[in-house]
């Protein structure tokens, strides 16, 4: 099996996880509020479905992503949240399958791309493993939302990795995104997975670590946990303030997280 399909295989667990817990909700339940800023599992889910066809666009309809290009220039920060509220207006019968089938248009098109080549985003060009990555850091995050206001145990897997990958990779964009100078510094990241397998980054030898809880990281990294609650340690200046800023997402890192205590 190539990276892209073994991606494209926990994408596919991770999205299946999440649709069976919102495909019996009533419409009711459907409204229940998962975020402090009002998103409701309507909302998640909507979020989900617009990126997955956002995705598809960049992918196979230039023009379609173009003019979304365009509107986000108009509207930077209002933009996604308008587009997401628009799609989460949707009845559940209606928006459910939609979804469904944005997620199998989005991996026949990821599957279509030319080796070698990158895919347009909002950001700067993508892989196809980058982007189906990047959907699975999404769809891990936002279905944690779901799950904690629907008072769901969320199985902890190795899928987490991907999500953890994705916060070590964007060390510099987390330091960019705050308008700070990024530390010309090595970092060695040793996280333990919720199967005992040990999950590393950066050189052994770097001064500055960070080690700890995968799971835990990615709840960090996602901006799912406060660095209280979590079990991620770091050595050395930079280090210590990377886990205070840490961002896997792309855009601006938002409400910073309280402690579970003060929620």
């Amino acid at each position: 099996m190539n990276k892209l399909d073994a991606v494209l295989d926990d994408l596919a667990a991770e999205s299946a996880q999440l649709d069976g817990w919102v495909a019996g909700l009533t419409p009711d339940q459907w409204g229940t509020v998962t975020t402090p800023e009002g998103w409701t599992v309507a909302h998640q889910v909507a979020h989900l479905h617009w990126t997955d066809v956002t995705s598809t666009y960049a992918i196979s309809d230039k023009e379609a992503f173009d003019a979304l290009i365009v509107a986000a220039l108009e509207n930077p920060e209002g933009y996604v949240d308008e587009a997401t509220d628009e799609l989460a207006q949707e009845p559940p019968e209606s928006l459910l399958p939609a979804w469904r089938q944005g997620r199998t248009n989005l991996v026949e098109a990821l599957q279509s791309v030319p080796e070698g080549n990158r895919i347009p985003w909002f950001g700067p060009p993508m892989s196809p493993v980058s982007m189906a990555t990047a959907r699975l850091m999404e769809t891990w995050a936002h279905g944690h939302d779901v799950a904690e206001a629907l008072d769901i145990s969320v199985p902890r897997t190795d899928r987490a990795k991907h999500v953890c990958h994705i916060g070590v990779r964007t060390f510099g964009f987390t330091h960019q995104m705050r308008g700070e100078e990024v530390p010309a510094v090595e970092v060695r990241v040793e996280l333990t997975a919720p199967s005992g397998e040990l999950w590393t980054w950066g050189p052994e030898d770097a001064a500055e670590r960070v080690i700890g809880d995968g799971w835990d990281f990615a709840l960090l990294a996602t901006r799912r946990r406060h660095r209280s609650d979590v079990d991620v340690t770091a050595t050395g200046p930079a280090a210590d303030h990377w886990l205070d800023i840490v961002q896997a997402f792309a855009g601006l890192p938002g409400n910073d997280p309280k402690p579970l205590a003060d929620r």
